[in-house]
């Protein structure tokens, strides 16, 4: 059954013919991609447009697609590219600003997190680290963001945003140094205040 292929197994088929296979592609990434790009710009039709674009794109040269890739990193670096292209002929670019409500949890999660996300603690602490998230260089919340929602390792996210390896783990372990400093403030002001 196509449903419980492998991301791995379904790039196979799709670049071996399968349209079934090509379908449950864009199914499983067309969200994902969507969600990418709003961090982005907050032009839903060229995010929509740029998805359509590779979509058609990868049906167009699949013939001469590797068949040996990581499907979720591909497909965000393909459609990144997209996306800064069409927002380069715009002259729209800009990243978007965290949401402080409880869209913070689909935008920046954990999956620890995620399990107990109704505990109304645990709400106020992701909303805590959503503000200090915002606080962060633009370049820093990028790699946040790819690091720790797509879960892409340092040479992809370093290939996606043209930097070196060391440069980025540089940048992940500052944001994470500056996060822990001013959330154990914050924690301690909200455990105290919940008390």
């Amino acid at each position: 059954m196509i449903a419980d292929k492998s991301d791995i197994e379904l790039w196979e088929l799709f670049t071996s013919g399968s349209q079934t296979a090509f379908g449950r592609l864009y199914d499983k990434y067309a969200d994902l991609l969507y969600a990418f790009g709003l961090r982005y710009t907050s032009d839903t039709d060229m995010v929509k447009d740029c998805i359509q674009d590779l979509f058609i794109d990868l049906l167009h040269y699949r013939d001469e697609l590797a068949k040996d890739v990581n499907v979720r990193y591909y497909l965000l670096k393909s459609f990144k590219r997209k996306l800064y292209t069409a927002s380069k002929k715009a002259a729209i670019f800009s990243l978007n600003e965290w949401d402080l409500d409880d869209k913070v949890v689909s935008r920046f999660s954990f999956s620890a997190e995620q399990d107990i996300i109704g505990d109304e603690r645990q709400l106020e602490m992701l909303q805590a680290l959503a503000v200090e998230i915002n606080k962060l260089p633009e370049r820093q919340k990028e790699i946040l963001y790819l690091k720790f929602t797509h879960n892409l390792d340092y040479e992809e996210i370093a290939s996606m945003m043209q930097i070196s390896v060391p440069t980025c783990r540089t940048f992940v372990y500052r944001a994470i140094k500056e996060l822990r400093g001013k959330l154990e403030i914050s924690a301690i002001l909200l455990i105290l205040w919940t008390l």
